[in-house]
């Protein structure tokens, strides 16, 4: 399979615009299962059913994102745990609201570092009722969100990459637009926090890492924020992922590793109370003797595939709070 760093069509994302604007609560690493759940069953053409498993490996995750094949290992057994929970909700054609899950299967294939799912009959007549002539659809190369490190940013892009060739998008309500991005109902309640912490962070993601340029505007009734509007420019050329350096200032903003947080700032985020108390188990043998071990192996793994770190709280917050002492002789 090709790296998604190309244009293979191999790699092309399509999903039908009601899936796509779904409700939905999904963790950065389940929806980059179901996009590239997306890319097998398009690629099959016929057969795809509601019965029918769909195996993806460590190895092609690993290529996919970018993350080295251990990591990967690690996130499908993580999704195993998961993905078979994740509801989400659309409007159909009688205008109704239909809740339904994902996958109706998820299984982890010991020994061959893979998993299989099945996804559900909503989804599944989402995926192969598209034509791409007569059907509403929304299509994007995965290369395009598999630098995005914010499962936010992920969603963004999907809702508005359907409004890229009228250049804007409608208002998108604000409560629904909430849970479209995967928030739940007291995440983020500030407006402050919402537009700091997802929708601003999200934007300037997008911005930085595709070939989308985007903008918003808020509108309001009365002194109450209701929604927002996108402007949304195609850059001239799509902006190619950058290659990773070895050789950088730790003290230096690094724009390539997560976020633009400096290898400095990391080490503080390892060394924040909660977050010791939700990842020092990942830290084993050498890694748990002594702070600078322990700091070095959390840094390397952040770098490798920040999404394991998101569990509770986006790694950026981390950065706020008091280092903690920790026992290393456990």
């Amino acid at each position: 399979m090709e790296s998604s760093q190309g244009s293979s069509m191999n790699n092309l994302v399509v999903k039908s615009n009601r899936l796509n604007t779904a409700i939905q609560n999904l963790s950065l690493v389940e929806i980059r299962l179901i996009q590239l759940a997306v890319i097998d069953s398009r690629e099959t053409q016929t057969g795809l059913t509601s019965d029918d498993p769909l195996r993806i490996s460590a190895k092609r995750y690993a290529e996919c994102f970018d993350v080295d094949v251990d990591t990967a290992y690690d996130v499908l057994l993580s999704a195993e745990a998961t993905l078979f929970e994740r509801r989400f909700s659309f409007i159909n054609e009688r205008d109704n609201q239909v809740k339904t899950r994902w996958v109706s299967q998820v299984e982890y294939i010991k020994g061959e570092g893979s998993i299989e799912i099945i996804l559900t009959p909503a989804v599944v007549k989402e995926i192969t009722r598209i034509d791409g002539l007569q059907t509403f659809f929304t299509k994007y190369l995965l290369g395009q969100t598999a630098t995005l490190n914010s499962v936010y940013s992920v969603r963004l892009y999907e809702l508005l990459i359907q409004w890229r060739k009228a250049k804007k998008t409608p208002l998108f309500d604000l409560e629904t637009f909430r849970g479209q991005l995967g928030l739940g109902v007291d995440d983020y309640k500030r407006m402050s926090d919402f537009k700091r912490r997802v929708l601003d962070a999200a934007v300037a993601e997008i911005n930085d890492k595709t070939d989308l340029k985007i903008s918003y505007e808020q509108e309001k009734s009365k002194s109450t924020i209701i929604g927002f509007k996108f402007k949304i420019i195609t850059k001239s050329k799509p902006k190619q992922p950058q290659e990773r350096t070895l050789n950088r200032d730790a003290h230096t903003a690094d724009m390539f590793t997560i976020d633009g947080l400096s290898d400095k700032q990391l080490w503080r985020i390892s060394r924040h109370k909660e977050f010791i108390s939700t990842y020092s188990g990942l830290a084993k043998g050498d890694a748990g003797k002594n702070w600078s071990a322990y700091s070095d192996f959390i840094v390397g793994e952040i770098k490798k595939d920040a999404s394991k770190f998101s569990k509770k709280r986006p790694i950026r917050e981390y950065l706020d709070g008091n280092e903690a002492e920790y026992d290393f002789s456990r």
